[in-house]
This record gives structure tokens, C-alpha cells and sequence, in this order.
């Protein structure tokens, strides 16, 4: 690992884990996991709080870009231009939709490596002073999983709250009769979920049980956005 990845990323997700798995009562590893996921979404939230209503207004700009389209379906750079000068216009960034995944990819492959390497007693030097090195975890989340090992039915369940999520958010973000975004969103449906599972298969239950959570957050927060209304 890099220095810079190391001290921006890794060591502090290992101990602000460490730090909550030592103040739970039971010191469940798995629920210091959940917890440490409800902590990294509520930071987020005001990302995801824009993002979605950076989505909604897209959706809303679906008509005038299917007549743009029309209007230049023989030219497409002059219908290029006419797309961003309308996105630029209504001060909309047609690839924020992406960022809450650029983010969260860094924060996975972390935690990967505190699943993998950083949760072993011989590895927890790294905690900084003022964390208190509980020596051997108790890695058996709720008495069922352990979180260091292969846990198939974690990636299923992964795939499907994807899924769920997916089908949540194309509610909440009409495509407002725009037939390719429409395709595309049907094709991620499926592709998306599935590709979670063949990842999760081979990765240790503490990651599944990370994107598990987080989904089941995300899903929560998709509701709050919808009956709260992005403005």
C-alpha cells in the first residue's frame, strides 16, 4: 500500500473500526462493520442529498432533450453542443450521478485490505495511541458469519438489495420517455447486481456485509429524498 493511501484511507477506517467494535457491549466485529457503514453515510448524506436532486433535474430535462435530438439527428455535433449548452444552462453536471461510486470505491478497496490484513493482532500497531488494541477480535458476526471468510449467501443477498435499490431509484427518476436511458437503466438492472454477486463471491464477508448495509441505507435514504422532495 502507499504511504498516501495508507494514512488517508486505511488507518483510519481500521481505527475508527477498532475504536467502535471496543465500545460496543458484546464486541461484535460485524456490528462495528454496520455501524462504521451508518457512519460513513451520514457523512455523505449532503453528497447524496445533491445528487439526487442533480438526477431529478436531469429527468426533468428529458423533453427538451429528445427534441434537441430531433431537431439535430442528421448532425450529431451540432446536437452535442446543444445538450451541454442546455446542461450548462440550467447549471446541471450530467456526471454527477457518478461521484457517490468514484467515492465509495477508494472506501472498499480500504476496507478490503482492514478485512483482509488489518484486523489480525499482529497487524494492529497501526492503531494509533489513543485506540485501545483489543488483541483477538471476535470476527463471528451475531454468532453466524465469520467476517474474514467467503460468504456466498452475503453476495447474493448483496445482489439482491441491488437490485431492490435499482428498481427503488427508477421510480424516484422517471426517464421522462427518453428511450436509451430507459434501455440503459433496464440493462443495469440486471447486469449490476450480478456482477456483485461474482465479485462477492470471492471476497471476505466483512466487505459484502459493508455493500449489504450500505445498500440497505441507501435504500433508506432514496425513501427520505422521495417523501422529502430534492429541490
Amino acid at each position: 500500500m502507499s504511504l498516501l493511501f495508507n494514512e488517508i484511507l486505511y488507518r483510519p477506517l481500521l481505527n475508527l473500526l477498532i475504536a467502535i467494535y471496543n465500545n460496543l457491549p458484546g464486541q461484535d466485529f460485524g456490528l462495528a462493520i454496520v455501524l462504521l457503514t451508518f457512519l460513513i453515510k451520514i457523512v455523505f448524506f449532503p453528497l447524496t442529498l445533491k445528487t439526487a436532486r442533480s438526477q431529478k433535474a436531469l429527468a426533468e430535462l428529458n423533453p427538451e432533450i429528445s427534441a434537441i435530438k430531433e431537431k439535430y439527428k442528421n448532425d450529431k455535433s451540432s446536437q452535442s453542443a446543444a445538450i451541454m449548452a442546455l446542461y450548462k444552462d440550467k447549471k446541471i453536471n450530467p456526471l454527477a450521478g457518478c461521484l457517490p461510486l468514484l467515492i465509495q470505491l477508494p472506501i472498499l478497496v480500504a476496507l478490503y485490505r482492514v478485512f483482509l490484513d488489518g484486523v489480525k493482532p499482529e497487524n494492529l500497531n497501526m492503531l494509533y495511541a489513543f485506540v485501545h488494541n483489543p488483541g483477538e477480535l471476535n470476527k463471528i458476526f451475531l454468532g453466524l458469519v465469520e467476517i474474514t471468510a467467503k460468504s456466498p449467501w452475503l453476495a447474493f443477498l448483496a445482489g439482491g438489495l441491488q437490485m431492490i435499490q435499482a428498481k427503488v431509484s427508477a421510480k424516484n427518476m422517471p426517464v421522462g420517455g427518453n428511450k436509451e436511458l430507459s434501455a440503459l437503466s433496464s440493462q443495469m438492472l440486471y447486469f449490476f447486481p450480478v456482477m456483485i454477486i461474482i465479485i462477492g463471491w470471492n471476497l471476505p464477508a466483512g466487505v459484502m456485509l459493508y455493500w449489504v448495509a450500505s445498500t440497505l441505507f441507501s435504500i433508506g435514504e432514496q425513501w427520505f429524498v422521495k417523501r422529502n422532495g430534492p429541490k
